[in-house]
Order: C-alpha cells, then structure tokens, then sequence
C-alpha cells in the first residue's frame, strides 16, 4: 500500500463532509424512515453504499473515460430515479391511513424497493458523481495506487456514509415511535409522501 494513514484519514473527513451536506439521499431516507421506521430506512442504507462504492472505483479506472461514457447514462440513470420517487411517494400517500402492522411497504418487496431506491438515488446524485469524480483524484495520484489502496478508498467509501446512514435512520425511527397514533401517523405517512415526491421532482434540476 502507498498510501499512508494521513492520506485515508484525511480522505474519510472529506467523505464526511459530503455525508454531512443534505441532499437527496438525506432526503429519502428520512422519508422511508418516518414513513416506516427503521426496517424500512435500512434496506435504502444498502442500496447507497453499493453506489458508494461504484462511483470511487470508476474514477481510479479513468475519471475523463468515465464521464465521457457515462454522460447520456446519467441522464437514464435520472430518469429512472424521478420515475421510481415520484411513484413511492404516491403510494406513501395513498396508503397514508393504513396501520403499520399491515403496510405493505414494510414486507419483503417493500424492502428491495428501499434497495433499489438507495441504488438509484445515489447513483443519480450529482453531489455524489462530482465529488468522487472530480474531487477523489485531488486526494490521491490515482496513476500510482496499488490494489491495496483501491481497496481502502473504496471501502472507506462506503463505511463513512453508511455508518452516517443507519444512525440517521434510528433516530428518526426512534422519533417516529411516539407519533404512531392513527391520527398522527397519516400526518406522518402523508409527508414522507410528499417528500418522496420531492425528491424526485428536484432530481432532474440537480
């Protein structure tokens, strides 16, 4: 490995920062936790870090190939996320009234929804593609890493936010617990709908 400790530590603070600047992932995983608590948040949690650990590995391989390639890719890539938003937080308010115990959004489906919208989000922040893009090769010489160091970048990728991810998720589940009234969870189910929405309405301007 030629990377030293400094070089990884310093690199972690930065991924930080960029888990620490809301955007559209912060967004939808607080709306899929209030909507249905922490078994719903986690699943999203593991569709981000899977784009987290795309998007480091494709700038090491070739930053300008990279965007070059992927420019109209993106575009779909938006697309399919506005499309998959929008009909989540449709469905959130249609099913605003319906009890926890038996919402569907927290079954075995709903659970890969939150996957797949994780992976979609992610990899259609644009936060995200510029930061590791644009800002990893300020970082690192990437024409002289090793495996060992792709192995570190990438990881450290994934672990920073993730780690952020799920803690943010149980606080929100934790605040969610008190307000499960009936009344008060249609308030609740309603605008993580609208939230959902929201995100896939600022996708496309983002």
């Amino acid at each position: 490995m030629t990377l030293s400790p400094f070089d990884l530590l310093l690199y972690a603070g930065a991924v930080m920062v960029l888990f620490l600047t809301p955007g559209p992932v912060w967004v939808a995983l607080v709306a899929r936790a209030l909507s249905g608590g922490f078994a719903s948040a986690w699943p999203l949690a593991m569709g981000v870090v899977i784009g987290d650990a795309i998007w480091p590995f494709l700038a090491i391989l070739g930053v300008t190939w990279v965007l070059a390639t992927f420019e109209g890719f993106m575009l779909v890539l938006k697309f399919v996320a506005v499309a998959m938003f929008l009909s989540m937080g449709g469905l959130a308010i249609w099913h605003a009234g319906k009890p926890i115990a038996t919402d569907t959004r927290l079954t075995r489906p709903g659970k890969w929804a939150g996957f797949v919208a994780g992976l979609a989000v992610i990899l259609g922040n644009p936060k995200a593609i510029l930061f590791y893009m644009g800002l990893l090769p300020g970082f690192f010489d990437l024409r002289a890493v090793t495996a060992p160091d792709i192995a570190a970048i990438v990881l450290i990728s994934m672990l920073v936010p993730l780690s952020g991810n799920i803690v943010l998720a149980l606080v929100v589940d934790r605040i969610r617990i008190k307000l499960t009234a009936p009344g008060r969870l249609k308030r609740v189910n309603i605008i993580a709908g609208c939230l959902l929405i929201g995100v896939g309405l600022i996708i496309p301007f983002t």
